[in-house]
């Protein structure tokens, strides 16, 4: 690698070029561009991914169910190594960034400065930009995490991780894991949850991260979900499965969960988080909250379904309905946090089920599409652990 400091400005030339996976259509296979050169502007990064795990918003994506600017360069639930800093650059924590160093980074890339920055809201800034949710432009071209590098903007949150978490645990933190942290955040708000009842439904990656958080701070957990591994997965965590499509005589439907938690003494779910997006399961979600609980909405994106509630419901059970979309810097932080002490004991590594090189990137997705896996990785060159 040659670097060459201008004003201000640093050009980093790479051997051989980074190469970045653009999508243009649905059904179309993706090109490989390159990018030689790169220049970091202060404050700038170059991270060399390490292993990135495909999101089911990249695959919505791809299938052409969500809209998008294009051409994309996909990807943004990665870990990678900083191979190059411009002048001022910093980790989330104020600490200057160091080559070598190995990080996870935000989704977001916000100004800070607006008023939605200042009132805590970053995910909604009036200068929002996205990795892997931008159009490819000049001097942005390693901008999502299907490529080999990625160039770190001002305004990302940066976090360093240890070197003995391994890379299938630690990819999907940026937009999965941190994203759970703000769901169990508003889940909490209002209330301890030791001791208490919490339902999650959709036994996706946030939906099981947020049952092993609850379960970390002393809750009772249930998980609704129809798929059996993911279900398996749960009880493993220590969380109670229950199935949203079992008959009524099976003992995994939610209301024998219910019943045999009101029977030792939990007669009331009071935080209900639902990851899927299904209008049965925001419905279910809501309606099974005892009195004073809390509704946390994560899973519904994109739009497109609409939920009909009973504000009198509501309104005599005193519920809050609160709504999380993305997470802010801290956040994110407190995610690595909670990996760093809980990936020895809940395996999160086995929700990644296969991993393939970048240049399989499209066969990758597919596999993905399928459901199959709750992640599939995609490892752009160095060996992922």
């Amino acid at each position: 690698m040659h670097t060459v400091q201008h004003v201000g400005e640093l050009d980093v030339i790479v051997k051989p070029s980074p190469v970045a996976m653009v999508w243009n259509d649905p059904g179309r296979p993706h090109d490989a561009i390159a990018a030689p050169g790169v220049r970091l502007s202060p404050g700038e990064a170059l991270v060399e991914v390490e292993l990135a795990t495909i999101c089911p918003s990249d695959v919505r994506t791809v299938l052409g169910e969500r809209p998008a600017h294009r051409p994309l360069v996909l990807g943004h639930e990665q870990v990678g190594r900083v191979v190059a800093v411009g002048e001022g650059a910093r980790r989330a924590d104020g600490v200057p960034l160091e080559l070598g160093d190995r990080v996870v980074w935000s989704v977001l890339v916000a100004c800070g400065t607006c008023d939605r920055c200042a009132r805590g809201l970053p995910q909604r800034c009036r200068e929002l930009a996205r990795y892997g949710h931008e159009r490819v432009h000049r001097g942005w071209e390693l901008s999502g995490s299907f490529a080999t590098h990625v160039q770190l903007r001002v305004g990302t949150d940066i976090v360093r991780v240890g070197e003995d978490i391994p890379s299938r645990v630690l990819a999907p933190v940026s937009c999965a894991t941190a994203t759970a942290v703000a769901a169990f955040d508003a889940a909490s708000a209002r209330l301890d949850l030791d001791g208490r009842l919490v339902l999650v439904t959709g036994g996706g990656l946030v939906g099981l991260t947020v049952a092993a958080l609850a379960i970390e701070a002393g809750a009772e957990v249930i998980v609704s979900e129809p798929d059996a591994s993911r279900r398996a997965f749960a009880r493993k965590i220590g969380a109670v499965p229950v199935d949203p499509t079992a008959r009524s005589a099976s003992p995994e439907r939610l209301d024998h969960a219910l019943a045999d938690f009101e029977r030792r003494g939990l007669p009331e779910v009071l935080a209900a988080v639902e990851t899927s997006g299904a209008p049965s399961a925001v419905r279910a979600t809501i309606g099974s909250l005892g009195a004073g609980g809390t509704a946390v909405l994560v899973g519904s994106v994109p739009p497109g379904s609409e939920v009909c509630l009973d504000p009198d419901s509501l309104v005599r059970r005193l519920v809050t309905v609160s709504a999380v979309h993305d997470y802010t810097g801290s956040q994110l932080r407190r995610a690595v946090d909670f990996l760093e002490r809980s990936w020895r004991r809940v395996p999160f590594d086995e929700l990644v089920g296969a991993t393939h090189p970048l240049v399989e990137l499209d066969e990758a997705l597919a596999e993905a599409a399928t459901g199959r896996y709750v992640r599939v990785g995609v490892a752009p060159g160095r060996r992922a652990v």
